[in-house]
């Protein structure tokens, strides 16, 4: 029975890694698919994992229909058995909605990977509407670390090396620091995104304490 999953976590946790290792796993198994994303870091068409995987996609605009792409792929003989769709926290609710009706109506296996909450800690609507509709959601387990050492849960925006938490909802940037006025992202614990102070400044020496040794 063909199923819609939210595979989820923070940045820096690997989600377009699983995405292009579940594709990698089911075309490994001869099933054919279809690749999908939308505002990816490394430019448009394309999944790119921070650990240097890349693989082509169609990229999902504002007015793109996957019920129509997907019929129409079918209709002129393509196999397609499952989808894998990266950046979903970017898809309008109305796309998720033609995901959950692929798996119902189609039998199409639907992988969507992304984010929950943008840098305010509000949902993204996509991301809200995957999770009202998901078969299952998977929390990612390879969890990022704050710059304190705890388990990192939310994501930051940091223009010009200042946490800021007002502004459009999405903007596109990475977790690699850039010059003026340059848009770039950190993951932080709860509180550390509460109290608006991000890795900008901060050391912290994580190194366990030797262990005594009789002499």
């Amino acid at each position: 029975m063909a199923r819609l999953t939210y595979f989820t976590g923070p940045m820096n946790c690997g989600k377009s890694t699983l995405a292009l290792q579940v594709d990698y796993t089911n075309a490994s198994a001869g099933r054919r698919g279809l690749r999908f994303t939308c505002l990816d870091r490394g430019g448009q068409a394309r999944i790119s994992s921070r650990i240097g995987l890349v693989a082509s996609a169609v990229e999902v605009d504002a007015d793109f229909g996957f019920w129509d792409y997907v019929t129409g792929a079918l209709t002129a003989g393509q196999r397609v058995d499952y989808l894998i769709c990266d950046e979903a926290q970017f898809y309008t609710p109305a796309q998720v909605d033609d995901l959950a009706r692929i798996v119902d109506e189609l039998g199409i296996d639907v992988s969507c990977f992304g984010i929950l909450t943008d840098f305010r800690t509000e949902l993204f609507p996509g991301s809200r509407r995957l999770v009202e509709l998901a078969d299952s959601i998977e929390n990612l387990q390879a969890r990022p670390r704050c710059w304190c050492g705890e388990p990192a849960t939310h994501n930051a925006r940091v223009v010009d090396g200042v946490m800021v938490v007002t502004g459009d909802q999405i903007a596109v940037g990475d977790t690699e620091g850039g010059g003026a006025g340059v848009v770039s992202y950190q993951v932080l614990c709860r509180a550390h995104h509460r109290a608006l102070e991000p890795a900008t400044g901060h050391t912290v020496d994580l190194t366990p304490e030797p262990l005594p040794f009789a002499d």
